[in-house]
């Protein structure tokens, strides 16, 4: 067993990790939202990410398209799950701890998400390691895997989500991000309307949803460029809420059958200011909301965030993985498709700054595994100095 790091004053503080390291491959539990998902949810959705396509909110626009109605965008998985999405990701106690996404995988099935469809997941925690870092000393890496499937046992979409969980005080001590993070930027009036126009044509480059055809589509292709920001407390806020499972009263515990320990609402070792209390919501629900009180709460609140190293209000890593599928999908059309995308998230969306997107088509591969033509794609999230968020490599079908 190693040592928790209250019982090391002298030494380099470790991960107690005697909570964790006989869980890896098994089955876990979670949340699972009661309600299945309707019209509103995906409006909702796709307002908080800022993702303007017709399909998604525009009930008039829906009907007239191949599709009859409104449909949920591929991104709405997550929205869907509990906790993010990383909850297989974050198995196990360690004393002292926080977390903050590393990262995303995501297989989608070619289902789309409907009105009226519910999502059941099966969650299974895969495997960590334990690397130095400089953000936080001894740092692990756990990946868990989430199968998405509908009311009718189809599989909608497959997830395999990186967590990074670290000693929140040791995070805060080296001070990584108050050392290096420059202040909040000032956005004159007429760069607010460079991004405003950014935004807007990257809106009107395929609202009618016109496919690229696979035959038409060259290695080198530049996808348009777009942009979300500045981000706020309002931006991230409004994020959070679109996450379903954090509504009062929206979801219950499930557990596999047949686990003997399946990991349901336990501690998982956050410090006193960011833990929640789950016997207490069942009187006051406020006591699990995450974002007044629990974990989320460095999102909006730079103290907070400064207790786990993070040192501003910063965005969310499940959000940035969606921004990636929104971003893809959007170019791929209303007869494309994202099949594949994996996303490294390197450093969060800090409140004040602009995210900006760009795309290149890097490979094709007409016959895929998959058996449909796929367009490989390089997509990169950087903010306004350029500092790099994520690298994602995403694989789009598209017709021939």
């Amino acid at each position: 067993m190693t040592k928790s790091a209250p019982e090391m004053s002298n030494e380099t503080p470790q991960l107690d990790l005697s909570d964790v390291e006989g869980r890896v491959g098994d089955l876990v539990g979670g949340g699972q939202l009661w309600d299945p998902c309707s019209s509103s949810d995906i409006r909702r959705w796709v307002m908080a990410m800022d993702y303007a396509n017709p399909l998604h909110w525009d009930e008039e626009y829906a009907r007239a398209s191949k599709f009859g109605g409104l449909i949920a965008p591929q991104s709405i998985c997550v929205a869907l799950d509990y906790g993010h999405g990383v909850q297989p990701a974050c198995v196990g106690n360690i004393p002292g701890s926080h977390l903050i996404f590393g990262g995303e995988e995501w297989w989608f099935n070619g289902v789309h998400v409907r009105p009226g469809d519910k999502l059941f997941q099966e969650r299974r925690f895969h495997d960590y390691k334990v690397v130095d870092t400089k953000f936080a000393g001894p740092t692990m890496f756990s990946r868990g895997d989430t199968t998405h499937r509908n009311q009718n046992g189809v599989v909608v979409a497959r997830e395999r989500s990186t967590s990074i969980r670290y000693l929140a005080k040791e995070a805060e001590k080296r001070g990584m991000y108050a050392n290096s993070l420059t202040p909040r930027p000032k956005w004159t009036n007429a760069q607010l309307k460079e991004l405003e126009k950014i935004r807007f044509e990257w809106i009107k480059s395929n609202r009618e949803g016109v496919s690229p055809r696979f035959s038409d589509v060259r290695v080198g292709d530049q996808l348009p460029r777009r942009v979300l920001g500045p981000h706020s407390i309002a931006s991230f806020t409004t994020e959070y809420r679109a996450f379903l499972f954090n509504a009062w009263g929206s979801y219950h515990w499930v557990k596999p059958e047949g686990v003997k320990d399946p990991w349901v609402n336990q501690d998982c070792g956050w410090i006193d200011d960011f833990k929640t209390d789950y016997e207490a919501a069942k009187i006051d629900p406020r006591a699990s909301d995450g974002l007044y009180v629990g974990p989320s709460r460095g999102h909006i609140d730079d103290d907070r965030a400064s207790e786990i190293g993070m040192s501003r209000a910063y965005g969310y890593g499940a959000t940035m993985g969606a921004w990636v599928t929104d971003y893809l999908a959007y170019w791929a059309g209303h007869d494309g498709m994202v099949r594949y995308a994996k996303s490294r998230f390197a450093g969060p969306a800090w409140e004040g700054d602009a995210t900006y997107f760009e795309g290149e088509v890097v490979a094709k591969e007409e016959v895929s595994d998959l058996g449909v033509p796929l367009a490989v794609i390089k997509v990169k999230l950087t903010n306004q100095d350029g500092a790099a968020l994520v690298d994602a490599t995403a694989k789009v079908e598209l017709p021939l």
